[in-house]
């Protein structure tokens, strides 16, 4: 059943009389018919843009405000129905999505028709604030602002900008005074507004005696802010002030030749430094926007940070995120890639729906253009490589009309509001792209996917995920990833007992991608023992355990093969400088490519993230039956390292052997060749070991204390090894101020050890290791609180051999 009229009345109270009132909403999703006092006055269709309604001549003291909403569903059948001049594919996601059609015709959350990681509710009803601005003589409508460096002169300037709202019937003049105390900088303009609608532009020099600190991404340096307060003194005693925090920083993106290689380079500077990406992608955290708190977003964000990453995209198919989002960003340094809000689709170019987009783009960037946070606009998801591709099975005699569109929408509307209203950040039209040379191709290039330009996405899940030679040796990869299974304390909130097989119904409704929990165990059947224990139940455990495995596994192989690609050119290919997996967060409890669970809960990828996007990283890895392990510094300093190997065998809690390199210079922001041995070599010198009796161990340490992550190598798959042993694992826990303490004990190697508390808030320092040792202790950070009890009723440790 598709509800098709909603309607929501609230009574408002407006005291006395003003010259202008407006009705403003800052987000409506998403068809509806407003009325006031039961008189029309205006419609809504575009979830993205805020609404303002001039109701001078309607309002009351006592008001009964109503909005009629339209099914989402309905009208987009309709805008569809009524494009009779070609079709606009698609028309309908997968059925395997269970999901509604049409969405590219209405100005809505994408994904909230369906997408392959989450459900369909397609939403409707006021989602973001809604208020009432009564005024006389002016009123500041909004008030935006850009830093922005000069090179010749090496200062910062800060461009200011504010719209009025004149309804004076004669000029206004007065002041204004905009200062910055801790950068000694304060200035004081005359302005004069003419009555209607007025922007006042302010350039604002910044003191060149003032040391300004820039604003660094995470890992880079700090995140400094500086309170700014422009203050309008006009006519008639009228005074309006606005606060807001200013951060400093420059981007750019560098696309220029590479020495030894085809095509284009592509990478972000930030402060004139080169730095590698490190990172995933953000869908929204909710289906329903008002569950998504400001500790919600708080939580996902730190989480990112605390993974070692600096850049989270905000993907093109969900929603511009709340202004909470992009200050955390800011706070925290993560870099933000923002896609605009059109995804896997073409869309129609009718005026009616490029004035609508045209206003929501120009609304969003005044909304968003001063956080520092984002470095670049992104115009699309994966519709270039959907037209050029040919996904939607176009008749080639009629590409060019679809082309036509697309440089319409992108390029002579959305381009060309960005680069007149925000020059201080790079725009791209799509993603994947080939960036400078999709221009040059007329907007399209013959293959978006080509490793030599731009950004690839890359998804295979057939070929063994081990086998480092399957994925691009690209310039930057901003999607890709394996999917896992969330953990069982996660399902259970939704599930009952019924469910809990991998191949119930409710396995298969939740799953929505084609095939996706057969390509997981395909993954994991290459290199792991498939669960076949007798209770079903523990069967179900098992195999969410082993997804997650696989997937932490997966990721972690072709991430650490995208960092050690930053430095080189091998066969015309490298120089890769962002790794960013898809995808960071859940929409909903199901398979998913996402590292946190919804609710927040760390999956086993998320810890091994934490690893394998650490400043300093050794990767392994093979080629011919040697063995080579590269450096990869992403610091600012060269420092003096040195790298420990060690191999241990499966059957014994003692390293067998351990070698330690000369000191040498680690340079900072390269990946280099540290170490190559032959297998059977190094085997050789290590006693009695084979490829299936034995894993390599490996880290770096330097000078001034600084560890790199342990990582290892398996030196076979995991269903082929010989000695390793059923590992009883025991835990002694203890409470440490906040934070809580175990102290782990087992009585043999155990790969994979996964440390679960169900479904108390937290996370711990480490987990999915392989414990060589015989005692480890590893801390939990509780997010609410809780106790030693709590946690030794929930605590539950599972490592791979219990899955046998």
């Amino acid at each position: 059943m598709v509800l098709n009229i909603n309607i929501a009345v609230l009574h408002v109270h407006v005291c006395s009389k003003w010259q202008k009132v407006n009705l403003i909403f800052e987000g409506v999703d998403t068809v509806a018919k407003i009325l006031l006092n039961s008189v029309p006055i205006g419609k809504t269709d575009n979830m993205f843009k805020r609404y303002s309604f001039d109701i001078t001549t309607v309002v009351r003291n006592v008001n009964s405000l109503e909005l009629r909403f339209q099914s989402p569903v309905l009208y987009a059948a309709q805008r569809s129905k009524a494009h009779t001049s070609y079709w606009v594919p698609p028309d309908c996601p997968p059925p395997v999505q269970k999901g509604q059609c049409h969405v590219n015709f209405i100005r809505k959350e994408q994904s909230s028709f369906s997408w392959d990681w989450g459900p369909s509710f397609p939403t409707q009803g006021i989602w973001k604030d809604v208020r009432i601005e009564a005024y006389n003589i002016c009123h500041l409508n909004f008030f935006t602002f850009s830093p922005i460096y000069d090179n010749h002169t090496q200062g910062w300037n800060l461009e200011i900008e504010s719209s009025f709202d004149v309804v004076s019937p004669k000029p206004i003049s007065g002041q204004v005074i905009v200062a910055i105390p801790k950068l000694q900088t304060q200035q004081t303009y005359s302005i004069e507004l003419q009555p209607g609608e007025r922007i006042v532009e302010l350039f604002v020099k910044i003191n060149k005696n003032a040391t300004v600190e820039t604003w660094w991404p995470h890992g880079h340096g700090n995140q400094t802010g500086y309170n700014m307060t422009v203050l309008f003194k006009l006519d008639g005693g009228l005074s309006i002030e606005k606060s807001a925090k200013v951060y400093f920083r420059t981007v750019e993106l560098i696309e220029e030749s590479i020495e030894g290689s085809q095509g284009l380079s592509f990478y972000f500077k930030i402060n004139g430094l080169p730095i590698f990406l490190k990172g995933s992608n953000w869908i929204p955290a909710d289906s329903f926007q008002d569950r998504v708190t400001s500790d919600l977003l708080r939580l996902l964000l730190q989480s990112a940070v605390d993974a070692n990453m600096n850049t989270l995209r905000v993907w093109g198919g969900g929603i511009y995120e709340q202004d909470e989002f992009y200050r955390l960003c800011d706070e925290l340094g993560i870099m933000v890639w923002q896609d605009f809000m059109f995804a896997c689709a073409l869309y129609p170019t009718d005026q009616g729906f490029l004035d609508s987009v045209r206003t929501e783009v120009a609304h969003q960037i005044r909304r968003l253009k001063s956080h520092p946070s984002i470095i670049i606009w992104g115009g699309n998801n994966e519709n270039e490589a959907a037209l050029m591709m040919n996904w939607f099975n176009i008749h080639t005699s009629e590409l060019h009309t679809y082309i036509n569109d697309y440089v319409v929408l992108y390029v002579k509307n959305i381009r060309q509001i960005v680069l007149a209203r925000d020059k201080t950040r790079p725009f791209i039209i799509s993603s994947p792209t080939n960036g400078a040379e999709s221009i040059e191709e007329g907007w399209l290039s013959a293959n978006p996917y080509d490793k030599n330009f731009g950004d690839v996405h890359f998804y295979d899940y057939s070929n063994d995920c081990w086998n480092w030679k399957i994925f691009p040796k690209a310039r930057f990869v901003s999607e890709y990833g394996y999917q896992s299974w969330p953990s069982f304390s996660t399902l259970e909130k939704v599930s009952s007992e019924k469910d809990w097989s991998y191949n119930s119904e409710f396995s298969l409704h939740r799953q929505h991608h084609a095939g996706g929990n057969n390509e997981m165990l395909l993954q994991i059947g290459f290199h792991f023992k498939l669960p076949k224990n007798t209770d079903p139940l523990q069967t179900f455990k098992d195999t969410i355990y082993l997804t997650q495995v696989m997937q932490a596994q997966c990721v972690k192989i072709e991430t650490e093969f995208y960092r050690r690609s930053r430095s080189e050119i091998v066969d015309g290919k490298g120089h890769t400088m962002g790794a960013l997996y898809w995808q960071l967060n859940d929409i909903w409890q199901a398979p998913s490519w996402a590292s946190l669970e919804y609710g927040g809960k760390w999956k086993m990828l998320h810890y091994f993230a934490r690893h394998f996007f650490a400043p300093l990283l050794p990767v392994g890895f093979e080629d011919q039956d040697a063995f080579f392990i590269y450096g990869v510094s992403d610091l600012h300093s060269d420092c003096k390292a040195t790298l420990t190997v060690r191999v241990h065998t499966w059957s014994s809690l003692e390293p067998l052997c351990s070698s330690e390199t000369e000191r040498f210079v680690m340079e900072a922001g390269k990946a280099v060749l540290l170490y190559k041995e032959q297998v059977p070599a190094l085997l050789g010198r290590c006693g009695n070991c084979t490829r299936q009796s034995c894993v390599v161990s490996f880290y770096l340490s330097t000078d001034n204390q600084l560890v790199s992550p342990t990582n290892h190598h398996f030196l076979s798959s995991l269903n082929e090894t010989v000695g390793l042993q059923k590992a009883h694992i025991t835990a002694n826990i203890s409470q440490q101020g906040d934070t809580f303490v175990f102290d782990l004990e087992t009585s043999a190697v155990a790969p994979f050890v996964w440390l679960d508390v169900g479904s108390i808030p937290g996370r711990f320092s480490d987990n999915g290791f392989l414990m060589t040792e015989k005692t480890r202790t590893i801390l939990f950070y509780p997010w609410k609180p809780t106790s030693k009890s709590e946690l030794e009723q929930s605590f539950h440790v599972t490592s791979l051999t219990d899955t046998y």
